[in-house]
């Protein structure tokens, strides 16, 4: 092994040993990991000779691994998960009962263990070779005469192990084999008889014998026993090492004898035999039973016995292991992460890679989380746990509450996953697997987004002069942009972090009683607390309290913003009425602003379009359903399509839609015929972008289609969705639609916000209620963000796999390690300490109270804790046509509490309830703040080890000159003496200095 990739060129070998192993695969694989921000740190250089020997045609001569598979440990280096192919092996010669090597040896190779020759060559048996060369000469005048095998253990190890496909398709291929084996042979010096019983052991670990259904491919007599027959592999071999069984003994003895014997008979066709031939495999194991008997191999009274009895293959499927998913839940994490990084498709194909991986979690600390959140589903520990109570259980069963929970660590290497644990017991990841309703967790995203306009008007504006200040035209409907100018014209404190604090002491009504225009329709919202309905308080009360209404109406101003301040913003060309060139202008405005739309929603579906129905399946799932959206999307993106395909399209995305008259499936067919709508009309009718809708349409008839070409062919269309705003007949219907679309292009800009710092999902819901819950979320793009916020601004990459190793101790081994990393800035660090600000008061006087002041240390400092809290009440809503309630039903309730705790770690903790069995739960996010408590002496001993802070926070904050007031806290430095500060400032800037 030597630093770095190796110069010498990788030496593949095409066999099946070679590609399982992931040996002749080891170029692409290491191509994927370096996309992912991994590099060789060290990788393997053969010597002159062995190099000389492959130029010569030889396989690469090494002492090879019988068994091999992924293996993955934890960050400490202790086992998390093992795979080993295959599974059962004979350790040494000595494990090989003497009638299985005996039997072996007689029938495929019988010099092998010749003790008079103490130097012999394995890989030829002279009399078997020559026997095979004259069947051959004889079969060219005689076609049908068979011909012998002249292969040796140890050739055939080598055919089936590198010869491509397993298989001797010539005498050049034979030769190869031979000489191969040879140079194996000898490698442990001219000695070759412990070479030779090592050739008997590992032919009978890995012979190839075929692949049996819910096993997969199957190597080697003992994972064979196991496969075809159900047999337990260490019991056989102890039954087959009795040397004086009688009666019921003896038939065992036989009957498992017969079916050793039969694999290795079965292994010359194995497809065959084991599946459509295995009566002619009983008859063939009888033949050799005889001939082996009569050969003095074995007793008469064995060959007796086990003729007697036939061969059981085993009716169903290999079970597979005991399924325990959420104490695998972290593991399968690595592994799916894992497969994707090497570019893998399968799980099978990974588990049986000669790899071993170093994973980022805890396992002790994993363990003890898993082990909490499943005792958590019984009462008494649910009840100890102190979950019952106001906004918590009631009488509800514990047992169907799904907890969900994830801790990360910043790093200078990238944020380190510690634990990923819940107590589902199903192979789904709630924390990325599902799409939830997390409630006013939301509000952490719309605080963010509101911030960061905050910091770009700064940017703007902070700069100017009074007078150039005060000269700035601003429309009176953007609210933010009017705040930012007044608040720097009156303000001395011109500074960013100033200016973030007066943006959260900026106040809204929280009254519910106003009706809002948004989402297409008119919709009135609610406050948690009914007392919060009167009162006027800031965006960070109302952020500490999670009040609604407030972020209803902050989700107002910042959609009022885009609508206003984006380049283009439709809402800018409705002033210019009395322009004479206005139908030029509104050329000009239709083709640039279609193109950046077009643009956009080319890079949404693009990639999709090689899934059978990905593009329009995406689409669909970009707006709320009801008859009329997916009618109007369905007749437009196939307006070939016939009134059955119709129908069976529509009625699976409609809960009952199956009991609607056929008149009214042929009205609504009818009703969005193609050609009866505009294009701008069929976008406002599905409420989704009229050129999203026509785009879809058109990549499924051109799906081959390039960007050019969709520029190309949408030129009418660009201009033709905006052409009907500018007409001034029954303008106040007009302007309905207009703030629809308008509100929809805002929310187009405030997706790509969201999208640049984590959130998930390809759209959101163009409402105000996205503001609180509506778009749904993922517990852990949640937590990513929070690691953003926790980093001042900087995002670092989410780490799970530290480092990798291939093929330890082979030619081909390589060690893969992740390259140095820069974290990507997304917003500056005075937004991050605001926003931590605010949620640090969440914890202390908010609604995640309980929280408070829960960790202090023995010198009474207290490392802070602040997180968002969300409950999720997802209901499936039906209207009547008056806006009456026709039926409500529950799909599932979350509470989720995303939270960072002191300067380094950061995570989520949700619970969840799925399905109707949710209708009967009412626990509000206090339960995962409860839970939450519960947790924290488990992880109080990591976090007291994390201490102190890394070298770059450290750093940080010797530039400062002091660590920010908020940080105090957590960096447990209340009640430090001065002096020390003063040493760890001088320390910093030491550090500054030698970097």
């Amino acid at each position: 092994m030597k630093s770095g990739p190796s110069d010498q060129p990788h030496f593949p070998q095409a066999g099946p040993y070679d590609i399982r192993l992931g040996y002749s695969r080891l170029p692409e694989l290491l191509q994927h990991l370096a996309k992912h921000g991994f590099e060789v740190h060290a990788q393997a250089r053969i010597s002159a000779r062995m190099e000389e020997l492959v130029a010569q045609g030889l396989f690469i001569p090494y002492r090879e691994k019988s068994q091999a598979g992924l293996e993955i440990t934890a960050d400490d280096g202790e086992p998390l998960y093992r795979a080993a192919f295959p599974a059962r092996v004979y350790a040494d010669f000595q494990s090989v009962p003497p009638v299985v090597a005996n039997s072996l040896t007689f029938i495929e190779n019988r010099e092998l263990l010749d003790l008079t020759q103490p130097k012999k060559n394995p890989a030829v048996d002279w009399n078997r070779l020559g026997r095979a060369v004259l069947d051959k000469a004889i079969q060219l005048f005689r076609p049908e005469h068979d011909v012998s095998g002249g292969s040796t253990l140890a050739t055939q190890i080598e055919k089936y192990r590198h010869s491509p496909n397993g298989m001797t398709l010539n005498a050049t291929d034979k030769l190869q084999q031979i000489a191969s084996a040879s140079v194996r042979t000898y490698l442990q010096g001219e000695y070759t008889l412990p070479t030779r019983k090592q050739i008997l052991v590992d032919y009978l670990n890995t012979v190839p014998l075929s692949a049996a259904a819910g096993f997969g491919e199957t190597n080697g007599i003992g994972d064979g026993l196991w496969a075809w027959y159900g047999l337990d592999f260490d019991e056989t071999n102890h039954i087959l090492n009795s040397r004086f069984a009688q009666g019921d003994a003896l038939t065992e003895k036989a009957r498992l004898y017969k079916h050793v014997l039969s694999l290795m008979i079965a292994q010359r066709r194995p497809s065959y035999y084991l599946i459509a031939g295995r009566k002619e495999l009983g008859e063939l194991t009888d033949s050799y039973l005889r001939v082996l008997a009569q050969a003095g191999v074995i007793p008469a009274r064995l060959r007796d016995a086990a003729l007697e009895l036939p061969l059981n293959f085993r009716v169903a499927r290999s079970p597979e292991e005991g399924r325990n998913f959420a104490s695998k839940k972290a593991v399968n994490a690595v592994r799916v992460q894992l497969a994707s990084q090497l570019g893998l498709q399968r799980m099978y194909d990974l588990d049986r890679l000669d790899l071993s991986v170093q994973s980022t979690l805890d396992l002790e600390l994993q363990k003890k989380t898993t082990d909490m959140l499943r005792e958590l589903k019984d009462v008494e520990h649910a009840q100890a746990a102190g979950l019952y109570g106001q906004r918590l259980l009631g009488t509800e069963d514990p047992g169907k509450i799904i907890y969900s929970f994830t801790l990360s660590e910043l790093t200078p290497q990238g944020a380190k996953f510690r634990i990923l644990a819940d107590n589902f017991e199903q192979p789904l990841d709630i924390n990325k697997g599902t799409k939830l309703d997390l409630g006013s967790t939301a509000k952490l995203r719309t605080l963010v987004t509101y911030l960061e306009i905050v910091e770009a008007l700064h940017n703007k504006y902070a700069t100017l002069a009074p007078k150039v200040l005060n000269g700035q035209e601003v429309d009176p409907g953007d609210i933010l942009s009017r705040w930012a100018i007044g608040y720097l014209l009156q303000s001395r404190d011109k500074s960013l972090a100033s200016m973030l604090d007066a943006a959260l002491e900026r106040k809204y009504s929280a009254n519910s009683e106003e009706r809002f225009f948004t989402g297409g329709g008119s919709h009135v919202f609610h406050n948690f607390k009914h007392e919060d309905d009167r009162k006027i308080m800031s965006v960070r009360e109302a952020t500490k309290n999670s009040v609604n209404l407030v972020y209803i109406r902050l989700m107002r101003d910042i959609v009022r913003y885009h609508m206003f301040q984006v380049g283009g913003s439709s809402a800018r060309i409705l002033k210019d009425v009395g322009n004479s060139g206005r139908v030029e202008y509104l050329r000009r405005f239709a083709d640039k602003e279609g193109t950046e739309f077009i643009n956009r929603f080319y890079l949404k579906y693009k990639g999709k379009t090689t899934e059978p129905g990905g593009i329009s399946k995406l689409l669909f799932s970009s707006f709320r359903h009801t008859p009329r959206r997916l009618a109007a999307a369905h007749r437009y993106v196939y307006p070939e399509s016939t009134l059955a395909e119709f129908e069976k399209f529509m009625a699976p995305y409609l809960p009952g839609f199956k009991r609607v008259t056929p008149t009214m499936v042929q009205d609504l067919y009818e009703a969005y015929a193609p050609g009866k709508y505009s294009l701008a009309d069929q976008g406002y009718v599905v409420t989704v972008h009229p050129l999203e809708l026509w785009l879809v349409r058109y990549l499924n008839s051109h799906p081959l289609a390039q960007y050019k070409d969709v520029i190309a062919a949408s030129t009418d269309e660009r201009i033709a969705v905006y052409q009907w705003l500018f007409k001034t007949i029954h303008k106040n219907s007009q302007d309905v639609r207009i703030r629809g679309l308008l509100e929809l292009e805002a929310f187009l800009e405030i997706h790509r916000s969201w999208k640049r710092l984590g959130y998930p999902f390809d759209s959101l819901v163009p409402s105000l209620a996205t503001a609180i819950g509506s778009s749904a979320d993922h517990p852990a793009a949640l937590a990513e963000l929070m690691g953003i916020v926790l980093n001042d601004g900087v995002r670092m990459p989410a780490v799970l796999i530290e480092r990798l190793r291939f093929g330890a101790g082979t030619p081909f081994e390589t060690m893969v390690e992740r390259a140095p990393i820069q974290g990507e800035k997304m917003f500056s660090p005075e937004l991050a300490a605001a926003v931590r600000g605010v949620l640090t008061d969440v914890v202390e006087r908010g609604t995640a109270s309980r929280l408070a002041r829960a960790i202090v240390e023995e010198d009474g400092a207290e490392i802070s804790i602040g997180g968002k809290t969300g409950t999720g009440d997802h209901r499936h809503i039906t209207f009547s046509s008056p806006g009456v309630i026709k039926e409500s039903r529950v799909v599932n309730r979350s509470a989720t509490f995303v939270f960072f705790i002191g300067d380094r770690f950061f995570g989520t903790m949700t619970a969840f309830v799925p399905g109707a069995d949710a209708a009967n739960y009412t626990f509000t996010s206090a339960l995962s703040t409860q839970v939450m408590k519960h947790l924290l002496p488990i992880l109080k001993p990591l976090i007291d080890r994390a201490q102190p802070l890394p070298e770059q926070i450290l750093a940080r904050n010797a530039i400062k000159g002091e660590l920010p007031e908020e940080r105090k806290k957590g960096s447990r430095k209340e009640g430090k003496k001065e002096n020390e500060k003063l040493e760890m400032s001088q320390l910093a800037r030491h550090l500054i200095e030698l970097h």
